[in-house]
């Protein structure tokens, strides 16, 4: 016995162990293949969608800007040909229309000059006293003499602020000038200055030989910007996307895009941290959630197998309970057989014996043995043997009811005139025992379909077996009827008595035949047995409550069916 549960120990942990690892292993492999491809994924998606943002953001505001610088030069190169037409005195045809521009763009256009071919500035119109300056020397003036138009990168120069200038080729009375304006350095920066995302993101502007031509507000080293200039990377307005490191190892990326008109390059620089802000976010909540399911299902793992398999063992013990039910059965079904048997070979023997004995009564009183000394001791004798020969038939009856040989009739029953009948038969031994017997009947329970004289049997042991239990000292047995709410179509007796009660130790076996805590002689064990099995073959159940020195209370269940309840009110009505 030992050994088998130690081995059904064994089993069960090996179970166990399977479901977990089986649970984990359907579990995990799917979310940890699921995951990884939606985190492939959506780690794709985002990049390509930051990209195309950025890119399309910078392009755009390249293509704004170079429609500015288109617009300005237009309106300068349309003056250009209007001076070239016009008679006007040049001083004039500049404070004209410098006023004319300024109505119309505002602070775009700061000034307006004529310069000769030698580098002077011979007419100029705007705040500054430029009059007669040369530029001959300067840079830009040097690249617009040999280009019918130019637009200068952004520098100092005369008056020692950042500007830029857009000078245009122009022939008057058979001599070439440069007609040139400076355009507002704050009114373009404000165009570049504009694009902004995020916290980090911002843009500037670089000539060819990578200085800026904007300001910049990303702390970019002009070592870093050199290495950004490329023009022939460059096609059809086509924007770069890299990602790089600066030399304190901060990572960032970098959106480069070339101005038509210029060559100049838009940049667009961001901190890959703040650029992928909202990814991170998401990993991060994403990893939270897998943490949290990972824990789950590590919880479920460990936790189900030990249910199931706990829900296994409890099967298992119910499984072997009735297998032991089953073995009782086959066993009280081969000591019915048994019973049946020596009832058999019983019977006929004692009947000839008791008929024998009566036969011999009736000897004595036709012969005349009056004066015979034995003749009390032969009539005792005789009693005696008349006696136990009644008991040994009543025993072999007993036997026979147990193993269901007798034949019975069934009838409708109204229990409680079978109750009434019992009492008032018990009464007497119980008046003589010092019991009492009450009764709490329900007169509105059905007729019942049952043989009246195993019912009788079985209230008749019952209410013996409790008057023998309180012999010594007396007491009171209640008998109670009533329709089972717990139970559907089923009528409850109850049988309660104040006695000794039974102990714990010997409760479940009081249905076991031959059992019985009677003295040698004075009880058969049948009586509680052969009471189970009645019942078990009306349909119904019997069980027993009991406590030391409080009393027990037996309790049975019997069925009854709807039809016999409706064919007794017919007879009623009728």
């Amino acid at each position: 016995m030992e050994q088998s549960s130690t081995e059904r120990k064994v089993f069960y942990h090996i179970l166990t162990r399977k479901i977990t690892v089986l649970i984990l292993i359907v579990s995990f492999f799917p979310m940890l293949l699921t995951t990884s491809i939606l985190f492939y994924r959506f780690n794709l998606t985002y990049t390509e969608k930051v990209q195309d943002h950025i890119s399309e953001l910078v392009q755009k505001h390249s293509q704004n800007i170079d429609t500015f610088l288109s617009e300005k030069l237009g309106n300068i190169r349309f003056l250009a040909r209007y001076f070239e037409s016009n008679q006007q005195a040049p001083q004039k045809f500049l404070q004209k229309h410098l006023a004319l521009l300024k109505s119309e763009y505002g602070d775009v256009f700061t000034d307006l000059g004529l310069i000769n071919e030698n580098g002077v500035q011979f007419a100029y119109e705007g705040p500054f006293r430029l009059e007669d300056a040369d530029y001959s020397n300067a840079q830009w003036f040097i690249n617009a003499a040999d280009k019918p138009f130019y637009i200068s990168d952004v520098f100092a120069g005369l008056r020692g602020h950042p500007h830029f200038i857009i000078a245009v080729k122009v022939r008057s009375k058979g001599f070439n000038y440069i007609l040139r304006s400076t355009i507002n350095f704050g009114a373009f920066n404000s165009l570049v200055e504009s694009i902004h995302i995020g916290k980090t993101g911002a843009a500037f502007i670089i000539n060819s030989k990578g200085q800026l031509q904007t300001k910049s507000n990303v702390g970019v080293k002009q070592s870093t910007i050199a290495t950004m200039v490329d023009r022939s990377c460059y096609k059809n307005n086509e924007t770069i996307f890299a990602k790089k490191q600066d030399a304190s190892g901060k990572k960032y990326l970098c959106v480069t895009s070339m101005l038509d008109n210029i060559d100049w390059l838009m940049i667009f620089r961001q901190d890959l941290n703040d650029a992928y802000h909202d990814f991170w976010k998401t990993q991060l909540l994403t990893l939270v959630i897998f943490i949290l399911g990972c824990i789950g299902i590590l919880f479920v793992a460990f936790t189900l197998p030990h249910n199931i398999v706990k829900l296994i063992s409890s099967a298992d013990k119910k499984s072997e309970a009735m297998n032991k039910q089953v073995i009782e059965s086959g066993k009280l079904a081969t000591i019915g057989e048994l019973a049946a048997g020596i009832a058999h070979e019983i019977n006929n023997p004692v009947a000839i014996m008791v008929e024998e004995a009566g036969w011999i009564e009736d000897l004595l009183e036709e012969e005349d043995l009056k004066e015979c000394e034995n003749l009390n001791e032969f009539t005792r004798a005789l009693k005696q043997i008349n006696t136990q020969g009644k008991r040994c038939k009543e025993i072999t009856h007993k036997l026979l009811s147990f193993a269901r040989k007798t034949d019975s009739t069934i009838n409708d029953v109204q229990i409680n005139d079978a109750i009434k009948e019992m009492v008032a038969l018990t009464g007497q031994m119980a008046r003589y025992n010092n019991v009492i017997i009450e009764t709490i009947l329900n007169e509105e329970i059905p007729y019942i379909r049952i043989s009246p004289s195993e019912l009788q049997q079985v209230i008749l042991n019952l209410i013996n077996n409790a008057i023998d239990a309180m012999k010594t000292n007396g007491g009171t047995i209640i008998i109670k009827t009533k329709t089972s709410k717990i139970e559907k179509n089923h009528l409850v007796i109850s049988i309660e008595d104040d006695g000794p009660g039974i102990p714990n130790d010997i409760l479940n076996r009081i249905f076991d035949p031959f059992f019985t805590t009677k003295a040698v002689g004075k009880g058969t064990g049948l009586g509680l047995s052969i009471c189970y099995g009645i019942i078990q073959k009306m349909g119904g159940k019997i069980d027993v409550h009991s406590q030391v020195d409080i009393g027990t209370k037996f309790r049975i269940w019997i069925p009854f069916q709807e039809d016999v309840i409706e064919n007794k009110d017919n007879e009623n009505e009728s």
